[in-house]
């Protein structure tokens, strides 16, 4: 029987790849590669004819799961909803664990990136916000309280 080997990334589809890169690069993310794919490849597995996007994947410095940040030059990309909240269907957030979360929350601030919400505590053991970063993406940030 086949089996999952390991979650690799998530793909995150974006209009302004520089500006969505440079977020979660100072989120603390690095760049692992960037690119362009077109032809056969990404024409079969997207069934976008014609297609040609530009990639970026990134990483956490111990090399876990990755974020890939795609651009379509062409087709034009397709406008999603920017102001999505948590229960609407489909992907909503991206999570993190961060060592400080009053101060990324306050550095994200600064670059004009706000709460979705407020930072909540569960159970005395962790505490989480929402940040909506560019283009709309939900990031959760959780740091462990121990």
């Amino acid at each position: 029987m086949s089996r999952i080997m390991r979650f690799d990334h998530v793909g995150v589809t974006v209009r302004d790849l520089n500006k969505v890169t440079a977020f979660f690069v100072g989120l603390g993310l690095e760049v692992e590669g960037r690119t362009f794919v077109e032809g056969d490849f990404i024409d079969t597995v997207t069934a976008i004819p014609d297609s040609r996007t530009e990639i970026v994947m990134l990483r956490t410095s111990d090399g876990g799961t990755g974020v890939e940040l795609s651009s379509f030059v062409r087709p034009d990309p397709q406008p999603g909803s920017p102001a999505a909240m948590a229960n609407e269907l489909g992907l909503r957030s991206l999570s993190f664990e961060v060592d400080d979360l009053q101060a990324r929350v306050d550095r994200l601030a600064a670059e004009g990136y706000g709460l979705v919400g407020g930072i909540g505590q569960y159970e005395g053991a962790w505490r989480m916000a929402y940040v909506r970063g560019p283009e709309g993406i939900i990031v959760s940030l959780a740091e462990r309280l121990s």
